[in-house]
């Protein structure tokens, strides 16, 4: 594939996991209450950002009535609110909400994207699912390799799932393979690549990630990839 663009659209019409074509089709269907009116996109959900950003987000999966819902990364769901407030706080996004694929967001300089691209029940991919889904992954970081400078990944899962995809992208993985931190910072070959917990209804409820937390790691992340930021307190 010779572009995001390109990548983007074969995402979006990928099938090759019998069991979450079954549950994103099936929440489709069925839908929340809240949302009988809309028509889900029940399909994989591309990564969103643009083509030449210097920082990558990675999180887990499209959420069940997120993402799965409004076809974009982190969209329509309280993690997603969580995340893109921050984002906007610290200057890498246009907007502080993110609730439909048309609202006029817009990232500056940063992706957004996931190791597994379609809703898992329970938030929850299999090992085998997050393994067929990777090539995606690794063809998205080596289409950002000439201006990705740094990336952010959200949760051990997403940590476990991109260090391979890093391998194979053709940067250098230490070994014995790192440990998910909150607030790691490892350097592979020019790029910073930082451990944040989830932006999960768990760890924000919790107080386990706060938004000061989660604030603080966008712009020391912001930071490395060279984009200018808003320092705590403007």
């Amino acid at each position: 594939m010779d572009s995001l663009a390109e990548l983007d659209t074969r995402v979006a019409g990928c099938a090759a996991c019998p069991r979450l074509v079954e549950w994103r089709e099936e929440v489709g269907r069925t839908k929340r209450a809240a949302f009988q009116d809309w028509t889900y996109w029940a399909r994989p959900v591309p990564g969103f950002g643009p083509a030449d950003a210097s920082l990558l987000i990675i999180g887990l999966a499209p959420a069940a009535h997120g993402g799965n819902r409004t076809g974009r990364m982190f969209t329509g769901d309280r993690s997603g609110d969580v995340l893109y407030r921050a984002m906007y706080d610290v200057g890498l996004a246009s907007q502080p909400t993110s609730v439909t694929a048309d609202d006029g967001l817009e990232l500056h300089g940063v992706r957004v994207t996931a190791p597994v691209h379609c809703a898992p029940p329970e938030n929850k991919p299999t090992p085998g699912e997050r393994d067929t889904c990777r090539p995606w992954l690794v063809q998205e970081l080596t289409l950002l390799r000439p201006t990705l400078r740094a990336v952010v990944v959200l949760g051990a899962f997403g940590w476990q799932a991109a260090l391979p995809a890093f391998a194979s992208a053709g940067w250098t993985v230490p070994r014995p393979r790192l440990v998910f931190a909150h607030g790691t910072r490892v350097a592979l070959d020019g790029l910073d690549l930082f451990g944040c917990f989830h932006v999960s209804q768990r760890n924000t409820f919790t107080g386990k990630l706060t938004p000061e937390m989660l604030r603080d790691v966008l712009r020391t992340a912001g930071e490395a990839a060279g984009l200018p930021v808003r320092t705590a307190g403007k």
